[in-house]
């Protein structure tokens, strides 16, 4: 009999007890920790729990480092920006000096180059400017001697040539005159050219006055009487006209 009530009691305790212990592994469960855990195991992991979280507070405190430093970063990178702008706008401002200067250089170039060219054409063109005046008065004696010989021939009465030298006469005046005409062609050939002012307005470019002759039908400042022909080498005075230019007359 006192068996019996002793095992009722110890079965009693065993279930109590059982559970209790069933509660506590609900309890642990609901919280997140196995039944198998001891109390240490449970100590241990709250001190984990623990560092984790500290560890998180620094993690924080470091990104808020990182966040400064970021902001630091950015503000020498915009001040960077801003440098290589400023350098790259004094750069395109010494590119442009240059460019200016090497179209003025290139243009001077050219002209230098044009004036070279129109020199070396004026120097081929007038080379026997010399020559051609050594020529001229030798035009002149024989235009003088032609004009002679005409005045002449037309002076000569052909009937009373008795010893043939009117023929003569007339041979000689003729290849005089084909001498001159020749001369002319020669030296137009090479730009030399005769130019006769008479009646012109006088030009002293062109015409070098030698006298004045009073005339009151023409105007003043007119050649009327022309010594000497003038000569042009292509579009330069080789010669000028020796010429005698009319006066005004006073009443």
């Amino acid at each position: 009999m006192h068996m019996l009530i002793i095992f009722h009691v110890v079965t009693g305790q065993v279930s109590l007890l059982h559970h209790s212990s069933l509660n506590n592994t609900s309890a642990f469960q609901r919280f997140g920790f196995s039944s198998s855990a001891s109390p240490e195991t449970i100590e241990r992991e709250n001190a984990q729990s623990g560092t984790k979280k500290r560890r998180g507070t620094k993690r924080t405190a470091f990104s808020d480092s990182d966040s400064e430093e970021d902001e630091l970063s950015m503000k020498d990178l915009m001040k960077l920006v801003a440098e290589k702008e400023e350098l790259l706008k004094e750069k395109h401002k010494e590119i442009e000096k240059m460019q200016e200067k090497f179209l003025r250089t290139y243009s001077e170039m050219e002209n230098v180059m044009d004036r070279t060219r129109r020199e070396a054409e004026n120097s081929k063109k007038f080379a026997i400017q010399s020559f051609a005046k050594s020529l001229l008065d030798v035009a002149d004696n024989l235009g003088r001697a032609s004009s002679v010989v005409n005045d002449s021939f037309s002076k000569i009465d052909t009937s009373k040539d008795t010893a043939g030298v009117v023929p003569l006469l007339k041979t000689l005046m003729e290849g005089v005159e084909m001498t001159e005409k020749q001369l002319a062609e020669v030296l137009k050939k090479f730009g030399v050219e005769k130019y006769n002012p008479t009646n012109e307005q006088f030009d002293p470019n062109r015409h070098n006055a030698v006298f004045q002759v009073p005339d009151a039908s023409k105007p003043s400042g007119t050649i009327a009487v022309v010594l000497k022909a003038g000569y042009m080498l292509h579009d330069r005075v080789l010669r000028p006209a020796e010429v005698g230019v009319t006066e005004a007359v006073d009443n």
